[in-house]
């Protein structure tokens, strides 16, 4: 399948346009991911004058995992060239920088929800509910052309849900007839259901997982080395430290480039073409 988001730059992050929203909007925790605590609304120390991160080329090196995984979708260009016109959050007032800072995790959600329905929109299979998909698309992109006050009170839970039931129902029908099991059995679309599934550290190595719905799952630093993931909905699987090492995950759908960041894989691994290849994945032995 054609890469339906490759004709949409809007929903990828464009950081030369953005005041480094992330680096100042999100907190985060010491941890794993992050080298020190930062509450929301303070610039990350690491952020520069012209918004750009000083230490960019050395996140990973430097305990800032957190933030090589990390994805706005395109959100934090618009909340700052489109939402608040090109005015930035050092020049503004205090209050301009809060409702900034409000909006900008509202329309990172929306951005998000985005991409998904753009690429349900691809799947031929989607074609029975093509028109209420087109619809939702229209709908959320108006969302996130709302001014500061509408989009900080908008209930993004409340469309979230609406959304996923039109996903939900896509994945259904794009995993119908998805050879899975011995002898290329076909399955319903509800086979191989591991929506939610706890596989935190699971041997998965050369699984037959093809057409499995891994909505939700908990794939942290499981071995899929060499797993069969062709035609799999991935949407919310957490992908942290899971081995993709020789995994095949062709035709993978609602996968997002922040959860392949998160893995770990190899040349090997076969990836959909909405996705890249991380730089810091190893090269095939």
């Amino acid at each position: 399948m054609p890469d339906p988001i490759a004709g949409l730059p809007e929903l990828r992050g464009d950081c030369a346009r953005c005041f480094g929203l992330c680096c100042v909007a999100l907190p985060f925790a010491a941890s794993a991911d992050f080298a020190l605590n930062k509450p929301a609304g303070k610039p990350c120390p690491s952020l520069q004058d012209d918004h750009r991160c000083g230490i960019h080329a050395d996140l990973r090196t430097k305990g800032f995992t957190g933030c090589t995984v990390y994805d706005c979708f395109g959100a934090g260009q618009k909340v700052s060239q489109l939402t608040f016109g090109g005015r930035d959050w050092r020049t503004g007032s205090k209050d301009h920088a809060r409702r900034m800072f409000d909006v900008f995790p509202v329309v990172r959600q929306l951005h998000e929800l985005l991409w998904y329905l753009t690429e349900a929109l691809a799947l031929s299979a989607a074609r029975p509910v093509r028109p209420e998909l087109r619809q939702a698309l229209e709908e959320t992109e108006r969302l996130t052309r709302q001014p500061p006050g509408a989009l900080a009170a908008l209930d993004v839970a409340a469309h979230r849900q609406r959304v996923n039931v039109l996903l939900l129902r896509t994945s259904e029908l794009a995993r119908a007839g998805t050879g899975g099991g011995k002898g290329g059995k076909k399955n319903n679309g509800k086979g191989k259901d591991r929506r939610g599934a706890d596989l935190i550290g699971a041997r998965l190595r050369g699984a037959d997982l093809r057409g499995a719905s891994l909505r939700g799952a908990y794939l942290i630093a499981a071995d899929l080395t060499g797993a069969d993931l062709r035609d799999a909905d991935m949407i919310g699987a957490d992908l942290r430290d899971a081995d993709l090492s020789d995994a095949d995950l062709t035709g993978a759908f609602f996968l997002t480039q922040p959860q392949i960041n998160a893995a770990r894989g190899n040349a090997g691994t076969r990836l959909p073409e909405s996705v890249t290849r991380p730089v810091h994945w190893t090269a095939a032995g």
